[in-house]
């Protein structure tokens, strides 16, 4: 059984719903189980049900899980008004503070640093009892088949490694998206910019994005570690940053209490955090000059979100807002770094996810 998250609201997305949840769930024709807060709210949650299903016909709402009941007499009243229109409730969850995940600027913590299993396990309980498994279950059986694309798990035999940095300060990766880059030959690599005091001997180094802002102190004393990409980003081994990676390779980071810290130096810059949400959302990205990730020309689609602002030079991408249309420059690129804001999915930008193991490749001959 494949469940799909939406995120935001249901017809949340760019511009005429594009990557919206509801776009997806017709491309896939699948049923939608709409989540509704029903907290401080009667019969209006049926209303807003109704809103949902109504506002486009051709997504497939085949009910609610209502959330953050308060009552048996709460719940009933939401249910009855709910049979009215013909909109199947599978379940009322009950209001449980137990059941909160801590959060900070960029949304929930990470699991690598909070202890969220009791938590999860409150909630799996409450699921189990108050949730109708078995509606679900049988509402998905009927549902119309994934067509399902085979892919080989791996196309070429491995001829390269890429170093990855994953730590409690980077973390924000696509598992599908890596696993493009093993299907063209590459060997992930794993490393943590906090803890290891070495950078792993690899032919491409990829940092991703996290909160560094958050570890600041610590990737600063990491010297060793941050000497050694320089030192790598100096010999040309190709990098490619996003977001939080982009921060790590300036000359200093400014936390949100206007600290400095000292970070790697391979990119000439300055990241500093600001209280306010700086970009969200997705852009289209033209580069504009040939770099370890393509040709100048070449175009892809990438999702930016971040409270920092930076302080850099270059303008590698020619950036979109598919929402607004506004243009703007991002991104910088020295030697074979490529590093900017941008969230790039190899899995829906391929040639991105090629030329950067080309690039890799080139170097590893190079080294020979």
């Amino acid at each position: 059984m494949s469940i799909i998250e939406g995120v935001m609201g249901l017809y949340d997305g760019g511009r005429g719903g594009v990557s919206s949840t509801a776009e997806i769930a017709k491309l896939l024709d699948a049923p939608v189980i709409l989540v509704i807060d029903a907290k401080s709210m009667g019969t209006s949650a049926a209303a807003v049900a109704l809103g949902f299903r109504e506002f486009d016909k051709s997504v497939k709402l085949a009910g609610v899980i209502l959330n953050r009941v308060g009552s048996d007499s709460h719940k009933q009243m939401i249910i009855d008004a709910l049979d009215g229109l013909g909109i199947k409730c599978f379940g009322a969850i009950r209001r449980n503070d137990e059941f909160r995940l801590p959060e900070r600027h960029l949304g929930l913590v990470p699991t690598t640093e909070n202890l969220a299993v009791d938590a999860v396990n409150k909630i799996c309980a409450a699921v189990a009892e108050q949730v109708d498994i078995d509606g679900l279950i049988e509402l998905a059986e009927n549902a119309a088949p994934l067509e399902i694309v085979s892919k080989s798990s791996v196309l070429i035999p491995n001829c390269l490694s890429i170093g990855v940095a994953r730590d409690e300060a980077f973390n924000f990766y696509y598992g599908a998206s890596l696993s493009v880059l093993e299907r063209l030959g590459a060997e992930l690599v794993y490393f943590s910019p906090l803890n290891d005091t070495k950078l792993p001997e690899v032919d491409g180094l990829i940092i991703g994005g996290g909160f560094p802002e958050m570890f600041a102190a610590r990737l600063e004393r990491n010297e060793n570690l941050r000497a050694d990409i320089k030192g790598a980003a100096e010999r040309g081994l190709p990098i490619f940053a996003e977001c939080g990676g982009f921060m790590y390779l300036m000359n200093r980071l400014v936390d949100f209490d206007g600290k400095s810290f000292d970070m790697c130096g391979a990119i000439d810059g300055v990241a500093t955090m600001t209280r306010k949400l700086q970009t969200v959302g997705y852009v289209e990205a033209e580069l504009m000059r040939d770099c370890a990730i393509g040709r100048a020309g070449d175009k892809l689609r990438a999702h930016e979100f971040h409270f920092s602002a930076a302080d850099v030079s270059g303008g590698l991408f020619k950036c979109t807002r598919l929402r607004t249309g506004k243009e703007y420059f991002a991104g910088a690129a020295r030697k074979n770094i490529v590093a900017s804001y941008l969230h790039i999915h190899f899995a829906g930008c391929p040639n991105v996810a090629k030329s950067f193991v080309d690039a890799c490749k080139n170097f590893r001959r190079e080294m020979i």
